[in-house]
């Protein structure tokens, strides 16, 4: 496959088969969590406002979010996934916004299949790609923090699943994580808006099972969990992995 990594919420990215945008610290490890308890769908939401709209309209959906890391007043949820990861969400309905993450995936949209993911689910991810779609496929792997070592980390992690020639341990990636700028801010005591147990969440490479799609098909673009027996329904037409020949 031909990978090649971008950095930035709003890069210019050239056409592809597959694009995967990261975010590790917080939004999509937060989104991996959401589903892992039971979430039925993420909307992405470019602004606050859409965001509130789209609750005014449908009052039982959960928005989730921040603004420059920040809790966005009248959201349900900040963007923690140690708090999401015990959150009652079950076949709810998620309206996401964030500074880096959500607007990256926004503005990746123009290829065949879109995924989303934290360092928890990139394996999960890459192996995904690597089996559905066919050799010489091309695809944008974007880290969407503009400077953030973590997404970067994350980004290599996968480049080199994808190209079969793995230069990094999990653990390795981990550590870049643990000690980015990022994610500075949470272990300093003076702002304590910011917890070091969500760096916990965020370095933790969970087992397989389901990959996040961004599915296009309806009116917002909303992040879908498609599992391991569902793949098929995401992979180029006519590609089968060797479990379904």
């Amino acid at each position: 496959m031909k990978a090649t990594i971008y950095q930035g919420h709003s890069p210019r990215l050239p056409r592809s088969d597959v694009n995967i945008v990261i975010d590790v610290v917080r939004a999509f490890t937060v989104a991996h969590y959401a589903f892992l308890r039971g979430a039925r769908e993420i909307i992405l939401a470019g602004t606050e406002a859409e965001a509130f709209l789209l609750k005014e309209k449908n009052p039982c959906y959960l928005l989730g979010g921040e603004v420059q890391g920040f809790p966005i007043p009248g959201f349900d949820f900040d963007n923690s996934p140690a708090k999401m990861a015990g959150a009652d969400v079950r076949g709810r309905t998620l309206v996401q916004k964030t500074t880096n993450g959500v607007r990256a995936a926004l503005n990746a949209l123009g290829a065949d299949a879109v995924f989303v993911t934290g360092f928890s689910n990139a394996r999960t991810t890459a192996e995904c790609v690597l089996d559905r779609w066919p050799y010489g496929s091309i695809v944008n792997i974007i880290a969407s923090h503009p400077d953030g070592d973590d997404d970067l980390a994350c980004a290599e992690y996968i480049k080199g699943i994808l190209h079969r020639e793995e230069c990094f341990s999990w653990e390795a990636v981990a550590e870049r994580i643990r000690h980015c700028g990022p994610a500075r801010k949470f272990f300093d005591s003076s702002q304590p808006e910011f917890q070091a147990v969500d760096i916990d969440y965020c370095t933790r490479e969970l087992p397989g099972g389901f990959v996040m799609h961004v599915d296009c098909t309806g009116e917002l673009p909303t992040i879908v969990r498609v599992d391991n027996d569902e793949l098929y329904r995401i992979g180029p037409a006519g590609k089968r992995s060797e479990a379904e020949v």
